[in-house]
């Protein structure tokens, strides 16, 4: 495996960004890449994208269960990947027709939306799209015909500690200490949860699943940080929506069959899924890790098992026990640890490495 390495672009101290490749856009440097010094909001933005981030892709897991019953793993996929392409098509088109300001503090991620990658960058952001959208998303939907949501939560968040890891070793962000204490305390709240809301019944097959969703889960993180330098995070999100919707269109006509006869909530669920946890919070993703390490910003989706529990208590009338509130407020406490960084006065420890990189404070180096 080649390891991956930032862009030289962003070192401090570099004269000039290295040359681009022949018909590829050029890299952006540190002055584009990073925030307007002093301009107000770009941290609270950061965080709120997060926010709006780990609340939908809860969500998901709600609105998945909804349509399990009615729809296939793989119809279910290419159904809400179909819709979330279209709903990122509509925003493309919004962004490209009236909102080319350049350098706009309060933009979506990255580069300039418009121009296209090519060539090298091109093929890896299609392979990126359809690893995450559609491999991980048709392991997740066959796991979760397996497993309880519980058990399926804990399989998926074991993702964001190797995030961590393949990010210390191939993106060169360290191992911060705080940050690995944080991931197990968080992997511990989220262990809690899935026994409190397991049945006990182990199906070897939705384990297998559920890690092969979290491998990907992972791997996915990993490379889209390295390639958010060389293409921002609508086009990158849109291209892989699309390329992750043409590798799924051999279930169109499970997807054709089963919506025929699926009930309409179960056909609403599908475009919930498509436009909130697809579009909208792979949007919002990519605006987070622009902005942060890969590591910490896959850390904060530890806060999603507690979200799944109280959403299934809401809406689905399923009352969790003691214990799996006890350990949401253990994962949530472990995603405090690992990404709220502490006053100034004191430099972080980084094995090998130099200081963290803070939240909002432009792209990891």
């Amino acid at each position: 495996m080649t390891t991956m390495h930032p862009d030289p672009a962003a070192a401090p101290g570099s004269a000039a960004p290295r040359s681009a490749a022949p018909g590829a856009a050029p890299a952006p440097t540190a002055a584009q890449d990073a925030p307007a010094p002093g301009t107000p909001g770009r941290g609270w933005l950061t965080w709120a994208a997060l926010g709006v981030t780990v609340v939908l892709w809860a969500s998901a897991f709600v609105g998945i269960r909804a349509a399990a019953h009615d729809f296939s793993a793989g119809g279910l996929t290419l159904g809400r990947i179909a819709v979330g392409t279209l709903a990122l098509t509509l925003v493309v088109a919004v962004v490209r027709g009236g909102r080319r300001k350049a350098a706009h503090p309060d933009r979506l991620p990255g580069r300039p939306a418009g121009r296209l990658p090519r060539g090298r960058t091109l093929a890896l952001v299609a392979a990126w799209g359809v690893a995450w959208f559609g491999v991980y998303n048709v392991a997740l939907n066959a796991a979760e015909q397996h497993l309880d949501a519980g058990t399926a939560a804990l399989l998926v968040n074991i993702a964001p500690m190797l995030v961590a890891v393949l990010a210390g070793l191939l993106l060169g962000e360290g191992f911060l200490r705080r940050l690995m204490a944080g991931v197990a305390v968080a992997f511990t709240g989220v262990a809690v949860i899935a026994a409190a809301t397991s049945d006990g019944r182990f199906d070897a097959v939705g384990v297998v699943l559920g890690l092969v969703a979290a491998l990907v889960y992972a791997g996915a993180a990993v490379l889209q940080k390295h390639l958010l330098p060389r293409v921002d995070a609508l086009t990158m999100t849109w291209l892989g929506c699309l390329a992750g919707t043409v590798a799924c269109l051999p279930f169109l006509p499970a997807l054709v069959r089963e919506a025929a006869a699926a009930p309409a909530s179960s056909v609403g669920a599908v475009v919930y899924l498509g436009v909130f946890p697809t579009a909208i919070a792979f949007l919002t993703w990519g605006y987070a890790l622009a902005r942060s390490s890969a590591g910490r910003t896959a850390a904060t989706t530890y806060a999603v098992p507690p979200l799944v529990v109280a959403m299934s208590w809401l809406l689905l009338d399923e009352v969790p026990p003691a214990a799996a509130l006890a350990g949401g407020v253990l994962a949530l406490a472990g995603v405090a640890v690992a990404t709220l960084r502490r006053r100034p006065a004191r430099t972080e420890r980084r094995v090998g490495r130099r200081a963290e990189p803070r939240v909002g404070a432009g792209r990891a180096r």
